[in-house]
């Protein structure tokens, strides 16, 4: 376990969120229908079949969140991910946004992991060229998964060249 505080508690969480907020109104301006997720918390998650980050949310996000999958108008099929290195440490932060350009629809994820914990998950990740994010709300078993063919792009430099990733 890292000595470090959770992530999600850190300074550095509240610049993501507000950075979030910041690239939501950047994609309304232009038109298009954005739901920011707050994270409670980001775990790294393995167990069987599933693996990646675990996002965990409000019921009432999930909700919101539910309604838009749901909808057949809109399949998330491409995504930005803006990494941002900490200053030092072991923490890793990251924004992701799921997007659907025929419906103009996004969702933004804050993530933020110490990379002890995810080490696994990652270079897991890394293998199978795919980083999965759990988005479930608090107290539930179930979720929706974003999945991610480039899981570099979380990653530091210093981490990709632990498994010669470029």
């Amino acid at each position: 376990m890292s000595d470090e505080p959770n992530p999600t508690t850190t300074p550095e969480w509240e610049e993501l969120i507000d950075d979030a907020g910041e690239v939501a109104a950047e994609y309304r301006e232009r038109g298009w229908e954005v739901l920011v997720l707050e994270p409670i918390d980001v775990t790294p998650v393995e167990r069987g079949d599933r693996s990646g980050l675990d996002v965990t949310i409000a019921e009432s996000a999930y909700g919101r969140l539910e309604d838009i999958v749901a909808d057949e108008a809109v399949a998330f099929g491409d995504a930005e991910v803006y990494y941002r290195p900490s200053e030092g440490g072991d923490r890793r932060f990251a924004l992701i946004v799921e997007r659907d350009e025929r419906s103009e629809t996004a969702v933004v994820v804050p993530v933020a992991y110490a990379f002890p914990e995810a080490r696994d998950v990652f270079e897991r990740a890394l293998r199978e060229s795919d980083l999965q994010v759990h988005v479930r709300p608090a107290d539930a078993a179930e979720w929706i998964v974003f999945s991610h063919g480039d899981p570099s792009l979380f990653l530091e430099e210093r981490d990709r060249r632990a498994w010669d990733v470029d």
